[in-house]
This record gives structure tokens, C-alpha cells and sequence, in this order.
């Protein structure tokens, strides 16, 4: 079985976001990136299926140089190899036909991947991929195992969990459940000097169609001091939830 895992690079949850002085673009200056801790869920049971089913594992990213870091770090976690595809991740659309091109070519049974990216949390990339390469497409997948050419997903839905059966190959979009936070894979260093060695593959993009463009960006609002109110002044706390708070 071939199990193709996408990955994002993102910023870690700690780093202080900027935007260039014209709100232009983000400010990467002085930002560590990580794997996208979504798609980290999809790459540890990637790398379980590995174990007992003997699946290779391939991931691919859509991005520049920068991003390679972060692949060597999927590497070193126990994916066999890696697909760097040389574009700016600019929309979702195009990022979906970068994937689908290196899934259609390598011909994957399995292709996994995080329901969102933690940045820009869009959750559009793995739907265009199942959608373009017409494949069956899993969202919010919590629980997952593949028996020969059948996949059985787990899902959460309102109110509930869903259990689902699709043919391979298939495309399924992982979230935190998809594996218990404690068998996400440190790598040790015997993975980190591995890594090295592992083949990282760099392909040029198929299209250079980009159908959405930021505009501009800003930061959230900082928060207001806190006014506090006496216990018995009602009128003042009617009036400031209504005046400033305007939650009344």
C-alpha cells in the first residue's frame, strides 16, 4: 500500500504574528515553523499503517526552500520519502492541483492529510483534491483502518460520531483523535541522522493559476483595559454592556 500524507508548514502556536509595514503580507521574520499539528495526527497513523500493513509513506508539500525543515522532520518522524513542490502555497485551489498531480502520477492508495492547516484554518484543500482526482473524501476523520482495498473512518458529526466504509483509493482528512496525542512520534535521533538520506524529491508546479489574492491583512484588535463595577451599581453595568460592549 502507497500512502501519500500533505503537509503544511505553519507558524508554532507561540510565535508572534506581524504583517509587512503596508499590511501587505505576513512578517516571517523571526517565525519557527512547524508541522501543521493537524496533518501531524495523519502522519503518525501514516507511519502506524507503515508498521503493520508495510505501507510506504511519501508526503508532499507545496512550497519554497524554507519549508524543507519541515519535510526533513517528516522524514526523520518514519516517512520513507518526500515531494517539495516549488510554489508559493498562494490559494487553496492551487496548493489542490500541485497534490493532485503528484497523487494521480504516483498512483496512491491512500492519501491523508490534516482537515485544515492552523494558519489560514480554510479546510478547502483536501475536498478540491478528492474532488479532482474523483476520489470517495472523508472529513474530520477521528478513528481510521484500512483492510485491503476498504478504508473504515470514524467521524464526528453534530451531536455524534459517524463510521464509514469507502473503496480505496481514497482521501482522508484527519483531526486531533485521528491517533492519541501520546503515540505522536518525537524523533529520536536515530530518525534525525536517517532523514538526511531519505530522498526529497523537488518538482516545479503544473500551473501557475492562482485564484485567490490577499489583499491586505490586519491584527486583532487589542483587548480594552477592564473596568470594574460595583456590585450594586446596576445602571452603570447596563450602561457600559449596552454603550461599549454593545452585547445588549
Amino acid at each position: 500500500m502507497k500512502i501519500l500524507v500533505c503537509i503544511s508548514s505553519v507558524p508554532d502556536t507561540t510565535s508572534k504574528i506581524n504583517f509587512t509595514a503596508d499590511k501587505s503580507a505576513f512578517d516571517k521574520n523571526g517565525i519557527q515553523w512547524v508541522i501543521n499539528p493537524l496533518d501531524e495526527f495523519a502522519l503518525t497513523k501514516a507511519i502506524k499503517l507503515q508498521e503493520s500493513q508495510g505501507a510506504t509513506v511519501t508526503v508532499v508539500n507545496v512550497g519554497d526552500v524554507a519549508t524543507e525543515a519541515v519535510i526533513r522532520k517528516a522524514l526523520a518522524i518514519g516517512a520513507n520519502d518526500a515531494v517539495r513542490v516549488n510554489a508559493e502555497p498562494k490559494d487553496s485551489f492551487s496548493v489542490a492541483k500541485e497534490i493532485a498531480n503528484i497523487a494521480q502520477t504516483g498512483g496512491y492508495d491512500l492519501i491523508l492529510c490534516g482537515k485544515e492547516s492552523i494558519d489560514y484554518n480554510g479546510g478547502a484543500v483536501p475536498g478540491m483534491v478528492a474532488q479532482l482526482l474523483n476520489q470517495p473524501f472523508v472529513n474530520a476523520c477521528v478513528g481510521l483502518d484500512v483492510n485491503g482495498s476498504e478504508a473504515t473512518a470514524v467521524r464526528e458529526i453534530e451531536g455524534g460520531k459517524e463510521t464509514i466504509s469507502v473503496k480505496l483509493p481514497a482521501v482522508i482528512a484527519g483531526q486531533k483523535g485521528m491517533v492519541d496525542e501520546k503515540d505522536l512520534i518525537i524523533p529520536n535521533m536515530r530518525g534525525i541522522m536517517s532523514a538526511r538520506t531519505k530522498p526529497l524529491h523537488i518538482q516545479e508546479a503544473v500551473s501557475s493559476e492562482v485564484r485567490v489574492e490577499g489583499v491586505s491583512y490586519d491584527s486583532v484588535p487589542a483587548r480594552a483595559a477592564v473596568k470594574m463595577v460595583a456590585a450594586d451599581n446596576l445602571d452603570e453595568l447596563v450602561r457600559l454592556l449596552h454603550e461599549e460592549a454593545k452585547v445588549i
